[in-house]
């Protein structure tokens, strides 16, 4: 028998928009207000979750708990074993003196911290996030800033800012193939459609970071570094996703924008090389003190450490001593991660996934295994439902792709690099078990949090939410924007967000005489600014930085940032929709 959706059980759009925020409410609350250990509060975000969707919605207990398993199960294999894997080769490049090398490889670059997020967080990160997705970018490339000697607080914060403009082609493009399979519209538009939204945010994105940082002077001082990589990254995206594909956006963009940094590096300098209070050398008096958002970056930091910035104070991870290193030696520290881009993008190619499902994957060609109780016990309802088709139940489907999993291949990346530098088995092991014993906590509230989605999702609480922001009318385009953004907050994913809101984006756009193709995409392009406030975003970053415990002073950082570009990005849906609608794509074939 199949369960159909409610959007409205009180008969108040109002009050049920209330309740099915309570889990948002709750788990928030607890963490960001209360300071209650994440996989605690996520825990009791679901629970609330679960209580609100059979008591409320009227979803029968047996499905709101299977929702929660099978949303619990699906984060530990698709999200969690991403992020121990990641640090489990972290681990192994600092157990072998690899990652000392590697900083100071970057610093013969580079010193300026500036400069250094810009090479690591934005280029590097895109480049990940183009490959996996799912929170590896942020766990990748926050442990390799902190290998770098920033502080964890400034790495977990400033790469959740970083990862946004390149989440809309994650994974070899998953959320725009999504988006156009749920939606019902050519890809190609969609992906043009994108590409002429985001290059704008590409742009402002690298200058957000460095302005988190430092003060406007000091930011000013490295333009022309953030206008190099900004630029390079927009206009590669735009290009791309207008006129090749949608595969390969992220992992092109990334490898240009890196590509053009560390030459134009090469001939130009700042005049003042910048770097962290209380680091040697570092430049302390000044704007840094007294501009708002570096005060305040500077001070979680501090608090985050425990201890009070102090002008003679040195960082322990910080040394003022240089060593030169030779370039096969650079080489050697740079393989870790290399072997790991390598593994990555080659999991991520759709031949070599299918390769490894067929041969390795139970129930494969029925796309895994029906989840008991749930599969196809689900419907949704009018306006919400699909628009390609008739309204069918919801599948509810667990691939245990165990290994063409994303986190399999840092895995396996991880063992070829212990090999090749020198660990034996017993040594891989037990620094894999010392990864498991640090990172259990972290794994936890990934499992909750999905659980806590997946209930969210299938109880139509996250649906709800979402119809509150068709009721803006004229201004619905900005507003449509956010409805992207909340998606991605509630379910950690783009390509969630997408799947739950592609079809009433198209509904709504169409009711309202806007563009479906640009109200889809801006779903999309609105979601990618929600990325750096989803749970398991923030959990993914405090666990690659060893800040488990800290998750609601980062959440509390960062969400203003999320806000504010968030609405760039609808001001921008704005302009497209009522002055520049001429721009928006439609017909358009890629280049093959």
């Amino acid at each position: 028998m199949t369960w159909t959706q409610v959007y409205d059980p009180f008969g108040h759009w109002w009050l049920s928009t209330l309740v099915a925020a309570l889990p948002i409410i709750v788990l928030f609350g607890l963490l960001a207000v209360l300071r209650v250990r994440p996989h605690r509060a996520a825990l009791a975000g679901a629970a609330t979750a679960t209580c609100a969707a059979s008591l409320a919605f009227g979803m029968p207990w047996s499905l709101s708990a299977v929702s929660f398993l099978y949303g619990a199960a699906f984060g530990l294999l698709k999200i969690a074993w991403i992020v121990v894997a990641a640090v489990y080769l972290y681990d192994i490049s600092v157990h072998t003196g690899q990652f000392e090398v590697m900083k100071e490889s970057v610093a013969s670059i580079t010193a300026d911290r500036r400069l250094q997020v810009l090479l690591v967080a934005f280029c590097f990160g895109a480049l990940i996030e183009g490959a996996a997705g799912f929170g590896a970018p942020v766990a990748i490339a926050g442990a390799f800033m902190i290998g770098l000697g920033f502080e964890p607080f400034y790495a977990a914060a400033l790469n959740l800012i970083a990862n946004t403009a390149p989440v809309a082609w994650g994974a070899i493009g998953t959320p725009v193939h999504t988006l156009a399979s749920v939606a019902g519209l050519p890809e190609s538009d969609l992906n043009a459609m994108l590409g002429r939204i985001l290059p704008f945010a590409s742009v402002l994105v690298p200058f957000w970071l460095v302005r988190t940082m430092v003060g406007w002077r000091k930011t000013f001082e490295v333009l022309p570094a953030v206008l190099v990589v900004g630029v390079s990254f927009a206009l590669t995206q735009f290009l791309w996703s207008n006129f090749v594909d949608s595969n390969l956006v992220d992992i092109v963009g990334g490898m240009v924008s890196l590509a053009a940094t560390v030459v134009f590096l090469r001939f130009w300098k700042p005049r003042r090389v910048w770097r962290f209070p209380g680091e040697a050398g570092a430049e302390f008096a000044g704007e840094a003190e007294t501009d708002i958002a570096a005060g305040r970056l500077a001070t979680e930091a501090a608090r985050v450490r425990g201890e009070v910035l102090d002008e003679g104070a040195t960082h322990p991870a910080r040394s003022s001593s240089r060593r030169r290193y030779t370039a096969r030696q650079v080489a050697k520290a740079w393989m870790p991660f290399l072997v790991l881009s390598a593994f990555v993008i080659a999991w991520g190619l759709p031949q070599v996934k299918d390769a490894l499902n067929r041969r390795t994957t139970p129930a494969y060609q029925q796309k895994g295994w029906d989840v008991p109780l749930l599969h196809n016990s689900v419907a949704r309802a009018a306006p919400v439902a699909p628009v390609v088709s008739k309204p069918a139940p919801e599948p509810a489907k667990y691939d245990f792709n165990w290994l063409s999993a994303t986190g399999t291949s840092c895995f396996l990346a991880a063992l070829v690099t212990g090999l090749l530098l020198g660990l034996r088995p017993r040594e891989l092991f037990r620094i894999f078990t010392g990864t498991l014993r640090r990172m259990r906590y972290a794994a936890a509230a990934i499992a909750f949090m999905l659980g806590l989605g997946f209930v969210t999702r299938y109880s139509g609480m996250d649906a709800v939410l979402g119809l509150a922001f068709t009721r803006t009318g004229f201004l619905f385009p900005f507003f449509g924007t956010f409805l992207g953004w909340l998606g991605v907050a509630l379910t950690g994913s783009d390509t969630s967000s997408n799947a739950l809101f592609g079809g009433l984006q198209r509904i709504t756009a169409e009711q309202l005489k806007l563009d479906p193709v640009l109200m889809c995409a801006a779903n999309s392009a609105g979601g990618v600014m929600g990325k750096m406030v989803d749970a398991q975003s923030i959990v993914v970053a405090t666990a690659a930085t060893n800040q488990l415990g800290n998750e609601g002073r980062i959440f509390r950082f960062v969400l203003w940032h999320s806000v504010a570009l968030g609405a760039f990005v609808g001001l921008i849906v704005l302009a497209y929709a009522y002055l520049f609608s001429w721009a928006v794509p439609h017909g358009l074939n890629f280049i093959r």
